[in-house]
């Protein structure tokens, strides 16, 4: 075989093909347990582009920005849905990675990886961004830089996501629990405002914060449209019940329930905390410097309040770090060990975490502290948009991967499980269709978006250099890893 995957046949000796096993996959622990895929199946879908993204999205798009949530919801639901077809056929830690390498063969395994890592490593960045500007809301930091902040946020969280996994599982599970929680009761008050009218600042709540001032489209439809490439990094986690799934015992029970359960939570959440955010305050009271719940509490002058859900949205910041601090390790190690990431990236600790890619990816958050103290006004918006990038390219591995699956299927070369992603193939395309018009989106948006889709031929470069670079090494392993006969 032409890569770092066996399949359980040959390595039996038999002479027909069967399912893969990836090298990768070995040496980790089965600690999470049902209540931590589930939670971190929500924490995935709930994170910093809602609590922080939304208040720049929502003073740009008004009202709108409940569709562009709705309709990228709908497309992250798809990706996640193929993604946990693939894992119940064969549950990986290299998740994606794994797969590409079984359908796509080292090139499209590599390919996906460093797509995933450019996610992650500038979500690390926009994620310290968030919890030093959270920070900042309390007068204790305010006068702290904001580089500070940020180096003490990645450092106490990369401190923790070291231990172990089941460590990592319950920081997610509480995290979770909060995110969730506050987001409830959020929408219990909103409800109670809009029911009563109550007087937000000087604003009565209700329909007519929508209709006087613009109605759903208050600057037309283009800010919707140009404002999806953000919305599309609010789920930018969606796929992390996929990577964990590697790490559970009996992932065919629970995938599905913790999968199937995103899109109405996604209804519920997102779209119904934008929608009562509309309600309770016109579009133009919220910004981007601040989180749109905590402006909302904040105008109410209800002492604590602010404060309270100023920590909660910190909280979705750091979780979504400790998140990506854990996904990056376990791709880089199932590339590490086929050749196409650094050796060191492969090596884990005696809690079977591979804490030399957590560091890895923790090195670029250093970097962004530099981003933060050059440029902390523009910091987060910089590293968003690169992250969308990153996000877009592993959205679109996913559903090839899944597209391949499919056609490998109807071949009679695999078999599909139970748990199928709807309306194959057409989900697929359409969802690859979507991908791309995003990144149309991005050019027509101009500015941070433009510059960024212009790094797009520098990014492709940089990957075929490195693919240059390391094609040999992952010859030879895939070389010493076949099969004798």
């Amino acid at each position: 075989m032409s890569d770092r995957t066996l399949t359980a046949a040959q390595s039996a000796g038999a002479s027909a093909p069967s399912r893969h096993v990836d090298a990768g996959d070995e040496g980790y622990s089965k600690d999470l347990k049902s209540r931590h895929i589930n939670m971190i199946a929500i924490g995935g879908a709930i994170g910093t582009g809602l609590f922080l993204g939304a208040g720049g999205r929502l003073a740009g798009a008004g009202p709108s920005l409940a569709i562009a949530y709705a309709v990228c919801g709908v497309f992250a639901f798809f990706v996640v849905r193929a993604l946990g077809e693939l894992v119940l056929y064969r549950p990986s830690s290299g998740a994606f990675v794994s797969y590409a390498r079984e359908f796509m063969g080292e090139k499209g395994a590599y390919t996906a990886g460093w797509l995933y890592f450019l996610n992650w490593s500038t979500t690390t960045v926009a994620d310290i961004t968030a919890a030093a500007t959270y920070a900042h809301f309390w007068a204790m930091f305010s006068d702290v830089p904001q580089w500070i902040l940020a180096l003490v946020a990645l450092s106490v969280v990369l401190a923790a996501n070291l231990i172990s996994v089941r460590y990592f599982g319950e920081m997610e599970f509480w995290f979770s629990i909060i995110k969730v929680a506050a987001l409830v009761a959020f929408m219990l008050v909103g409800i109670y405002l809009v029911a009563t009218s109550h007087d937000i600042g000087g604003h009565t709540p209700g329909l007519a914060s929508v209709t006087d001032h613009g109605g759903l489209f208050p600057s037309g439809v283009l800010p919707m449209l140009l404002v999806v490439q953000g919305v599309v990094f609010a789920y930018a986690s969606v796929e992390l019940c996929g990577v964990a799934a590697g790490e559970t015992e009996n992932p065919e029970k629970i995938m599905p329930k913790a999968i199937n359960s995103i899109m109405w939570r996604v209804g519920v959440f997102y779209v119904g905390s934008v929608v009562l955010l509309a309600l309770l305050l016109p579009y133009t009271a919220y910004s981007a410097d601040q989180s749109p719940f905590v402006t909302v509490f904040d105008k109410l002058g209800i002492p604590g309040t602010a404060g309270i859900m100023n920590l909660v949205v910190l909280t979705a910041a750091l979780s979504s770090l400790n998140s990506g601090l854990y996904s990056t390790g376990r791709i880089l190690r199932s590339m590490a060990v086929a050749g196409s990431a650094p050796k060191f990236t492969a090596v884990m600790n005696k809690g079977k975490v591979p804490y030399g890619g957590v560091l890895f990816t923790a090195a670029f958050g250093v970097a962004g502290v530099g981003l933060n103290y050059w440029m902390p006004s523009d910091a987060f918006e910089i590293v968003l948009n690169l992250a969308s990038v990153g996000i877009l390219g592993t959205w679109a591995m996913v559903m090839i991967c899944s597209l391949l699956f499919w056609r490998r299927s109807e071949a009679g070369l695999v078999t599909r499980p139970g748990y199928k992603l709807p309306w194959a193939p057409y989900t697929q395309i359409v969802t690859l269709v979507f991908l791309v018009t995003v990144l149309v989106l991005m050019w027509c948006d101009g500015g941070v978006g433009r510059t960024t889709v212009m790094f797009l031929p520098g990014i492709a470069a940089a990957l075929v250099a490195g693919w240059f670079a390391v094609r040999r090494r992952v010859a030879a392993l895939a070389a010493e890893a076949a099969p004798t006969t």
